[in-house]
């Protein structure tokens, strides 16, 4: 009797996990095929922030006009510094909401391998939703507490009638994308640094701190008072992009191009840089972390 072996299939699956995968590639097609995953974390995020909180989301309008009225008192009146005409509620209503998003976004981005660690233990995802669940997560309290600054920038506007809007303002767009990017960029550098160096976590609420005062936050780039440390200023990435998302909304302060495309060459970059790191350091992190 002869026995008849039946050939076996190749087998054939549907996704292929491999670790040798260059540094500087992004895979924006895997990422988009866990898009679920990154919505699903998205929503967890702005869920969770204020759980279990009397006011809830109505934080999200508090934080920025108490830090608006702070800044007013501490910087406008006692520091003496100039909102070059603007009126002080709006012209520090802006910088407080894009400031609180980069920094934000900044801190818990960089947190990301140290925090999740339990997670990516366990199953696997590309890492990189992470930290874009927390750009995007962070955009929604964004927008919510910009919806506010648009409210008394309107009202400056077209009834009291003291601020005149620049024709720049349609490139703000563009400037919040620059400002999200070099967000991403420094959280995930940082993040696959403090796999390693842990030192770096105690660092990054000082070196927020510094960077803020370096920012023309609380006050203007065309400020006589910071004359003398101009020159020195322009050379903080995120001075040109403040100072333009404000000249478009305000009509004073600069629009500088040269320093915007030093910004957006600097963030570019960085991103390099950072998704080089994040990727080379996804391989082995689990093992240090």
């Amino acid at each position: 009797m002869v026995e008849k072996t039946v050939p076996v299939e190749k087998e054939k699956w549907d996704i292929h996990i491999v670790a040798n995968r260059r540094n500087l590639e992004l895979n924006i097609a895997e990422i988009w095929r866990y898009r679920d995953l990154l919505m699903l974390f998205v929503k967890k995020d702005i869920i969770t922030v204020y759980k279990q909180t009397i006011l809830g989301p109505v934080w999200f309008v508090l934080q920025p006009i108490f830090s608006t009225l702070v800044y007013s008192v501490i910087f406008g009146q006692l520091a003496g510094f100039s909102s070059s005409g603007i009126p002080p509620y709006a012209f520090y209503l802006i910088s407080v909401t894009l400031w609180s998003y980069f920094s934000d976004t900044l801190n818990i981005t960089s947190k990301t391998f140290t925090d999740n660690s339990s997670i990516f233990g366990k199953v696997y995802f590309p890492r990189l939703i992470m930290p874009l669940s927390k750009i995007m997560s962070g955009l929604a309290k964004f927008f919510i507490q910009f919806c506010l600054f648009l409210a008394f920038w309107a009202y400056y506007v077209f009834i009291k009638h003291s601020i005149t809007p620049s024709i720049y303002i349609v490139f703000t767009p563009l400037i919040l994308l620059v400002i999200i990017t070099m967000a991403l960029a420094f959280g995930v550098l940082i993040t696959s640094m403090t796999t390693k160096y842990r030192d770096l976590t105690f660092l990054i609420a000082f070196g927020l701190q510094l960077m803020m005062y370096a920012t023309p936050v609380a006050y203007s780039i065309s400020d006589p008072k910071v004359a003398k440390w101009k020159h020195l200023l322009w050379y903080n990435p995120l001075t040109s992009l403040f100072e333009g998302f404000k000249y478009g909304f305000f009509g004073t302060g600069e629009f500088n191009v040269p320093w915007m495309l030093y910004s957006t060459c600097f963030t570019l970059i960085m991103l390099m840089i950072g998704i080089y790191t994040f990727n080379k350091v996804e391989k082995r992190f689990i093992d240090t972390v």
